[in-house]
């Protein structure tokens, strides 16, 4: 067994930050964390790697992302929400070729790997080609060596693009050949009933149904924006979370994303029934949605974890980012410093997005995946460190992307010194400008 010791200044431990200590990697995980004596002990074989300058921490798990739209970052900007959709996703999603989706997905997950990202949720629903291209996000990932759980999006609504949509049978056996084929691994296909606004009942649980078949999550939009609310009461008499249970979807396999608009009563069902929240502050600002209840959130026991949303509505895709955004926005809604502090905002960054995503990530913990970050101490963003008792506050609140040295997912270094190990930069900058240059044709 060939085994791999990582030595850095610091190890971001479950238990805390720890000097001179480190982690022991071999086939893709974690075989054991702790002190760097004991370690070369146990593997007195192992190929050592010292990070003498850097902290090393769990990578970030970016819970929900469309990477498709990073070729649309600055189209529509600062218009309403249904006008952005309208001048943006809906104009150009529909020329999109399958060159041109596994463009954006390398595109997007570059951008956010340089941004410490080790797992992306891309919550998918470009369906021009079937499950072509779906399998060219998957390829994109592979491409570049992140992480990948594709949320293959069930899509009904005939006011959207043809592209989108699907028939509920094409929708449950397209999702259901791609979830055999990527059960889990580097990539995993979870289903995902777009949102009580563009999926039927019917595909909502066909959705969830898929997810109980197979053991998985399911994702859901859930009231984003007003709209959605006043328009599913008018249709159902109900709000949003509670015409869902009505109809028995409301579970721990349940993933809803923004709740922004949800009331503290139908929060409280989400945290009692088990449903977790996948929260994007600087997209829903991005987009004057509101501001979510994070506290009642809490208070409810759901799990919360953090997405970057599609880079053409953030417009940055970084779960740092959203990791200092979830803290101060809450703390200025609710004039309560204390809301939301940087040990809650580096969970939901880190460890609650491996629950959430149900995956075996974010956090150093033995069989757990060998996906983690090296910050270089030396960069000004991470200082001062005079005691050592701002690491973590300066993780989540000052951070910069050129702190990022290291990025290792499933073991290997796909990140060293900032430079990609498996894509060439250059060529994807060639290639976004032709898929720019098509697309705007």
């Amino acid at each position: 067994m060939s085994v791999k010791i990582i030595a850095p200044a610091i190890c971001l431990l479950a238990d805390g930050p720890a000097s001179g200590a480190g982690v022991a990697v071999s086939g893709g995980r974690i075989l054991a964390t702790g002190a760097l004596p004991e370690l070369l002990a146990q593997y007195p074989e192992a190929m050592v790697e010292h990070w003498e300058h850097e902290v090393l921490m769990p990578g970030t798990v970016n819970a929900h992302n469309h990477s498709f739209q990073s070729l649309l970052r600055g189209i529509a900007a600062d218009r309403p929400f249904l006008e952005w959709r309208d001048e943006s996703l809906y104009k150009y999603s529909p020329k999109m070729r399958c060159r041109d989706i596994y463009t954006g997905a390398l595109f997007a997950f570059a951008e956010m790997m340089k941004c410490g990202v080790t797992t992306v949720c891309d919550f998918f629903y470009l369906h021009n080609e079937g499950t072509a291209g779906d399998e060219a996000v998957i390829q994109a990932a592979h491409d570049l060596g992140i992480r990948l759980v594709l949320a293959r999006t069930m899509y009904d609504w005939e006011g959207a693009p043809a592209g989108y949509v699907e028939s509920i049978q094409d929708a449950y056996a397209n999702t259901k050949r791609l979830m055999q084929k990527y059960p889990g691994g580097m990539t995993k296909v979870i289903p995902a009933p777009h949102s009580l606004h563009a999926a039927t009942p019917e595909m909502v649980q066909a959705g969830a149904s898929l997810a109980r078949e197979f053991g998985t999550p399911f994702h859901i939009h859930v009231a984003e924006e007003r709209f959605e609310v006043e328009q599913v009461k008018k249709q159902t008499g109900l709000t949003p979370l509670r015409f869902l249970d009505r109809l028995s979807v409301v579970n721990d396999a349940m993933k809803i994303i923004h709740g922004v608009w949800l009331d503290e009563e139908e929060i409280a069902m989400l945290g009692a029934q088990g449903g977790s929240l996948i929260y994007c502050p600087s997209s829903n600002m991005f987009l004057a949605d509101g501001i979510t209840n994070i506290p009642a959130y809490l208070r409810a026991g759901a799990p919360i974890a953090l997405g970057s949303d599609g880079a053409c509505g953030n417009n940055r895709i970084s779960v740092l980012e959203e990791m200092r955004m979830v803290s101060i926005l809450q703390k200025a809604k609710t004039c309560d410093a204390l809301c939301v502090n940087y040990h809650d905002a580096y969970t939901m960054g880190t460890a609650n997005g491996g629950r959430v995503l149900d995956e075996p990530i974010g956090q150093l913990l033995p069989d757990y995946y060998a996906d983690f970050i090296g910050i270089d101490l030396r960069d000004l963003s991470m200082q001062p460190l005079s005691q050592g008792g701002q690491l973590l506050p300066n993780i989540v609140y000052s951070l910069q992307p050129t702190a990022i040295r290291h990025v290792v997912v499933n073991g290997r270094t796909v990140m060293h010194d900032g430079q990609f190990s498996l894509i060439d930069t250059a060529e994807l900058l060639s290639r976004i400008k032709e898929t720019m240059a098509y697309l705007e044709a």
